[in-house]
């Protein structure tokens, strides 16, 4: 075997360089469902019969095509459009003979000086553009003629408002607006406050503002349900501010947007070295009104895995300047390196649980009395045990360790307890140094039992006897129980 790796070692190291960066490369190019452009990179294929749904709302899907095939559509429709009317218009003449008697001036055309086709063309649209030369008219001995020029005028307005109007509304739309708005080009990972935080970076390059500018961010990740279902493009929301209000941007100088990574998080188990594994996208939407237009706006870019930074932060890009705050762009996409651990939130929280064991008990009930052996019932049943963190389980089953910190705790809580009960001299005398605790328990026992003894002597008879058959004692009833008690006996 070692012949082996001496004699095809280079080649071995070869190949692997090789398909290394052939993931990379293929990594780099990996599909995105939105550009960093705002683009999503989605086609509707076999659509079948609905297709006639985009014809029944021609108007949008005019203004939705793109610059080249709209101006085709204007630059055909109006063609067609007129070579239909001239048509019309020579057929009229044709139909007269006004063709062949031009020029018999006793004869009156329908259209005057109309004696081809050409001719006809140019009377058109010299109605259409209501220019007028002079030269060709209608004349009162053709009612098709007039018929055909009020037909003539009602198509000429529908045709103009519908292209021209789909042509201003295409025009004034604002996608462009999206343009003088900017995304920082990678998002960044750090911690700030306290807590992990997903970050990135928006701006408006105009003067005029985005009124009741809004920000969403939404997380693609494939995954599979618990039944089998494999969903390739899984949409999870993330929180940058939605509880809080800081969603709604006041958008004059450039933001970062945070995402805090916490429990409900989808990024809560999620650390560097899992991430160089993850395959996800997080789209951002901003969305706003233009100041000027009052049309709404909305901008879009997406951050792959390879985008996202870990342990980095961005660069200040604002400065108070004479009279004024100054924005320095050139350090938009700017990032440094910053001190951030690379475990996973949820790694934290395990590691913070695992480091002070004797917190468990603070998960029950410690306004009880018995709450340290509640919690050492808790955790030996094992259907309450699976509900612990993994670390904490595999802990529990380790040597006994967390049931014996729980018994010593249990224990130490009782005997507090109990001690607390005695009066003040039998306190003193138990936490007396150097004592063992055998000693300090047997002693308290001993004293105990004779003050017991002596309190129940100075009890009348009635007492004494239940006291001597073994009936519980009224300083260990409830204080409801007690009152009943000495009502009864009194």
């Amino acid at each position: 075997m070692s012949a082996l790796r001496k004699k095809f070692g280079s080649d071995y190291q070869v190949v692997t360089t090789t398909s290394s960066s052939h993931q990379k490369e293929k990594r780099r190019k990996r599909q995105r469902f939105v550009d960093k452009n705002g683009r999503c990179n989605v086609q509707h294929g076999n659509l079948g019969g609905e297709t006639s749904r985009y014809l029944s709302d021609l108007f949008t899907t005019l203004v939705d095509l793109k610059w080249r095939w709209n101006l085709f559509i204007f630059i055909l429709t109006y063609t067609v459009a007129w070579l239909f009317m001239a048509s019309m218009w020579w057929v009229i003449a044709y139909i007269r003979g006004d063709l062949n008697r031009v020029h018999d001036e006793k004869y009156t055309p329908c259209v005057a000086n109309v004696y081809n086709f050409p001719s006809a063309f140019l009377f058109f649209i010299e109605t259409e553009a209501t220019i007028g030369y002079g030269h060709r008219y209608i004349t009162d001995k053709c009612p098709e003629g007039i018929i055909l020029f009020l037909f003539q005028s009602i198509l000429g307005s529908i045709v103009d408002a519908f292209l021209i109007g789909c042509m201003f509304i295409k025009m004034s739309q604002p996608k462009k607006r999206a343009e003088t708005l900017m995304f920082s080009e990678n998002a960044a990972i750090s911690m700030r406050d306290g807590k992990l935080t997903l970050m990135f970076r928006v701006g408006n390059l105009r003067n005029s503002h985005m009124v009741s500018a809004q920000i969403r961010c939404k997380l693609l990740k494939s995954r599979q349900t618990p039944e089998g279902e494999f969903l390739p493009l899984d949409q999870l929301e993330l929180d940058v501010g939605f509880s809080t209000g800081a969603d709604q941007l006041f958008l004059v100088s450039p933001l970062t947007i945070c995402h805090v990574i916490d429990t409900k998080s989808p990024f809560y188990e999620l650390s560097q070295r899992s991430m160089q594994s993850e395959q996800f996208e997080i789209v951002v939407i901003l969305e706003g009104i233009v100041e000027t237009t009052g049309m709404t706006c909305q901008a879009r870019t997406s951050y792959t895995e390879d985008e996202v930074l870990w342990g980095h932060r961005f660069f200040p890009v604002i400065s108070l300047e004479e009279g004024f705050f100054k924005v320095d762009y050139s350090q938009f996409h700017a990032t440094f390196e910053v001190p951030t651990p690379p475990y996973s939130v949820k790694e934290q929280d395990e590691a913070l649980l695992l480091s002070s064991p004797l917190m468990a008990p603070s998960l029950c009930n410690s306004g009880e009395k018995n709450s340290s052996l509640d919690c050492l019932e808790l955790l030996e049943d094992p259907e309450s045990t699976t509900k612990l963190p993994a670390k904490v389980q595999k802990m529990t089953g380790r040597d006994g360790l967390p049931r014996k910190l729980l018994r010593m705790s249990s224990t130490t809580s009782e005997m507090t307890y109990s001690l607390g009960e005695l009066p003040m001299k039998l306190q003193r005398i138990s936490s007396v140094p150097g004592v063992s605790e055998e000693k300090q328990v047997s002693k308290t026992t001993k004293i105990a039992t004779e003050a017991i003894s002596k309190s129940v002597a100075d009890l009348p008879p009635k007492l004494q006897r239940l006291a001597g058959e073994g009936g519980r004692m009224d300083g260990h009833l409830p204080p409801k129980l007690r009152k009943m008690n000495s009502d009864r006996f009194t």
